[in-house]
């Protein structure tokens, strides 16, 4: 899926490949290049403001990609105006994570394939590292499957933010450098976009490798408080895989969800709207409560405490 059409070259010259392979590969010296600049840090020296500014960064852009990328685009779970539809893709996209559209094709077919063979970033099929970051590196994958985003491609601004991704990141660079000089570019935008990468490539890795279940999803996935803590709520995996629509995925209260919290309080103000989130039923059918229907038992209806 989303792989590049290579001609055959059965001697291996370069005469007997695309030149559009080659220039796919120029997409890696972006993502190689920030993670190495993070060595300026050594230049400019740590003070408290700039850690600060990193963290802040960080969890900005977080919550775009967990609210935007992940929950709006990826899975309709919430209405919007096509105005902060625009907003929310281009701030997404300054965590450098390639095209909005690239990011939600991807995302529904590991979703409709999730830890079975056609699944890119299964670390059950392909191991950790290629789960992880290597399918990111990987050429073959540098393609976006209009076929799966056909209900936004309709778009022309989002079909253009998707064509020239590296605009938004550019553009929230040279922001950080205009307000906070060396240091803002340092901290804010290279150390900042290097922990967001990992992070939410976590999310493709650890959280189908590390946690707990609580419900049947018939693949690998799991729930961790500390990726919950760590990427706004998305660590809440388990949950999202059994009910993939809804627009929370910490559903108890001991659950945090800070892209949650900040998409009810963008409701309250009316600027997103219909936000779907799991029917008890859902929430109840938990792996203890099942087992217990199988064995003729009948469970308490909130058997599942804190996990």
């Amino acid at each position: 899926m989303n792989g590049l059409t290579h001609q055959d070259s059965t001697d291996g010259s370069l005469a007997g490949r695309s030149w559009k392979d080659f220039v796919q590969y120029w997409d890696v010296i972006p993502f190689l290049s920030i993670h190495l600049l993070c060595l300026m840090a050594f230049q400019t020296g740590i003070r408290w403001e700039w850690v600060l500014l990193a963290v802040g960064s960080y969890y900005l852009r977080m919550i775009a990609v967990t609210a935007g990328y992940h929950r709006y685009f990826s899975h309709r779970s919430f209405k919007t105006s096509r105005v902060f539809q625009f907003i929310l893709a281009f701030l997404a996209m300054t965590s450098a994570q390639k095209g909005v559209l690239w990011w939600a094709a991807h995302h529904r077919h590991h979703h409709k394939y999730s830890d079975q063979e056609e699944d890119v970033h299964s670390p059950l099929q392909r191991g950790w590292w290629f789960s992880h970051v290597g399918w990111i590196l990987s050429a073959e994958y540098m393609r976006t499957d209009l076929n799966l985003v056909r209900d936004f491609r309709r778009y022309p601004e989002i079909c253009f933010l998707n064509r020239f991704y590296w605009i938004p990141p550019l553009c929230y660079a040279l922001l950080m450098y205009g307000v906070w000089g060396f240091p803002g570019l340092v901290w804010g935008v290279f150390i900042s976009t290097t922990a967001l990468y990992h992070c939410t490539f976590f999310i493709n890795s650890l959280a189908h490798l590390i946690g707990r279940v609580r419900y049947k999803s018939n693949d690998g996935s799991k729930n961790s408080f500390i990726l919950a803590i760590l990427c706004c709520g998305e660590g809440w995996h388990n949950n999202h895989h059994h009910y993939q629509s809804a627009a929370n995925q910490g559903w108890f209260w001991w659950e945090v969800d800070v892209s949650y919290y900040v998409l009810s309080l963008l409701s309250w103000l009316g600027i997103v709207w219909d936000l779907r989130t799991p029917p008890e039923h859902i929430k109840a059918r938990t792996i203890a409560v099942e087992s217990g229907t199988l064995m003729g038992r009948t469970p308490p209806a909130h058997s599942q405490g804190p996990s």
